[in-house]
């Protein structure tokens, strides 16, 4: 992917779209363990930042009836005027928008990728793989790989396929909050979402906190291998997995890391099975990242998403007796394997 951007960013010297920063890969793939015994898909994020005289201001949408937190990107005209001689510079798109159109005969990011003043999601993803199919042959990769691309409104899919192997890239975007680990991305959350909504998503983070704790527990750690053998189960029951990664985070953030050598694995393993059942019960499973206090220094948060209301993740239990039914019958099964 990084190959991807280099040329594509070199591509894109001159114009004002957005400049195209280093790749971010996360997910369960790189964190050392697979939900099913399916194909395994590599998520990578690629994180977005204005170009020259433009500028992103991140803002919190109100409507508190739609799922999670999300956002929108405003985009605005920035000034690249010397300082106390606005006006001067004639290749300022604020002051002198139709000379630099004709000058550069480049469109500004309002223009071309934006719905009113919004960054759109479904331009930018289908701006990204034109530039995907225009810069493929230009890759040493496509002497030996063949590339396809699938259809897809909010995120890049590629399937990357030779005589030996096949595999597939599934390619978000992001703009990162401040300099923390959070990101408002290009991602799917719910139906009709509006192009230019923007979730907020903590998959970086957790993704950096398994790296985090692989630094520290003991080399033949069983905390992979207990997330692995219940995520394969329940994924067969179509349980949400998340919420057993959430359970295993929770337990390396409070046992102390000599517990996860592999001697200890079916002690970590019914601890695990445990706090499923008592979240269960409860219908209550508080948000790994999201208000936690407890992380690592190395992790870094924005204020207003450390001091969050943890939401949890079973309040849909909560409200729907026969789903919360079914959960339980999915831990009963798992617990009596």
């Amino acid at each position: 992917i990084d190959n991807f951007t280099s040329v594509i960013g070199r591509a894109l010297t001159g114009t004002f779209y957005p400049v195209l920063q280093q790749a971010i890969v996360f997910g369960s793939a790189f964190e050392g363990w697979t939900s099913r015994e399916e194909e395994v898909v590599y998520r990578v994020l690629i994180p977005l930042t204005p170009p020259l005289g433009h500028a992103f201001h991140v803002e919190r949408d109100a409507d508190q009836q739609k799922p999670g937190r999300n956002f929108r990107v405003r985009v605005e005209l920035e000034c690249i005027c010397p300082r106390h001689h606005q006006g001067a510079n004639p290749l300022c798109f604020l002051h002198h928008t139709d000379v630099v159109r004709r000058r550069t005969r480049q469109p500004n990011l309002l223009d071309s990728l934006c719905t009113g003043f919004y960054l759109d999601v479904q331009k930018t993803v289908l701006w990204f793989c034109a530039l995907v199919r225009a810069s493929w042959r230009r890759l040493p990769q496509s002497r030996s790989w063949h590339l396809v691309l699938l259809g897809s409104t909010r995120s890049c899919n590629l399937r990357l396929n030779n005589d030996q192997e096949s595999f597939l890239v599934k390619v978000l975007f992001g703009v990162q909050r401040h300099t923390s680990d959070i990101f408002i991305t290009s991602r799917t959350r719910g139906a009709r979402m509006p192009s230019t909504m923007w979730p907020e998503t903590y998959a970086i983070a957790e993704t950096k906190f398994f790296r985090y704790m692989a630094r520290r527990v003991p080399q033949d750690s069983s905390h992979l291998r207990c997330l692995q053998l219940l995520a394969c189960v329940l994924a067969r029951k179509d349980f949400s997995i998340h919420s057993v990664k959430t359970i295993i985070m929770r337990l390396l953030n409070t046992i102390p890391v000599t517990q996860w050598h592999r001697r200890y694995f079916l002690l970590q393993l019914s601890d695990a099975l445990e706090q499923l059942r008592l979240s269960l019960e409860e219908k209550h499973l508080e948000h790994f990242i999201l208000g936690n206090q407890r992380l690592p220094e190395e992790i870094r948060l924005p204020q207003d998403v450390k001091r969050a209301k943890p939401p949890n993740l079973f309040h849909g239990l909560a409200q729907d007796p026969a789903t919360h039914a079914l959960a339980m019958q999915a831990y009963l099964d798992l617990h009596h394997r």
